[in-house]
């Protein structure tokens, strides 16, 4: 099920708007994260960040998203590991040409941190891959370090 995405998962491509974007066996996956400062607490270590996705089928073949995992790092270096079926309560079905967009959100107990993944995706033909998630940074404006500028 190891499918190699385009992108060095270490180096994430951006785009000036602060889009993080990799494309893996033709789907692409966008993601533009958003510090929520109404939602976050500085003096209580509470940091909040939305996450904004988009997934797009620039294959020939229909898709499902089946699963997600989500490998979420602060600036200490402590690990949070999500899985789950689907994304928000769905399993998109996305045929060629295809898009589904999403927004979901993450707390972390310090100013900064960095996301990454994959969703397991399953061909008509009961065929499941990775599709990966690229890297992204979450920086808050009391972020010491930043880890993508």
């Amino acid at each position: 099920m190891e499918n190699p995405p385009t992108q060095p998962p270490n180096q994430p491509p951006t785009q000036p708007n602060g889009v993080y974007a990799l494309t893996t066996r033709s789907i692409s996956i966008s993601v533009e994260p958003e510090f929520l400062v109404e939602h976050s607490a500085p003096a209580d270590h509470r940091y909040v960040w939305a996450y904004h996705v988009s997934i797009e089928n620039l294959g020939s073949e229909t898709v499902q998203l089946k699963s997600r995992y989500w490998h979420i790092t602060d600036e200490h270096g402590i690990v949070q590991e999500v899985t789950g079926d689907g994304v928000v309560g769905e399993q998109p079905v996305l045929g060629p040409g295809d898009c589904f967009d999403y927004s979901s959100g993450t707390p972390l107990t310090t100013a900064s941190g960095m996301m990454h993944g994959h969703y397991v995706m399953e061909t008509e033909a009961g065929e499941r891959f990775m599709a990966s998630i690229p890297v992204f940074s979450l920086d808050s404006p009391d972020a010491l370090k930043r880890f993508h500028s």
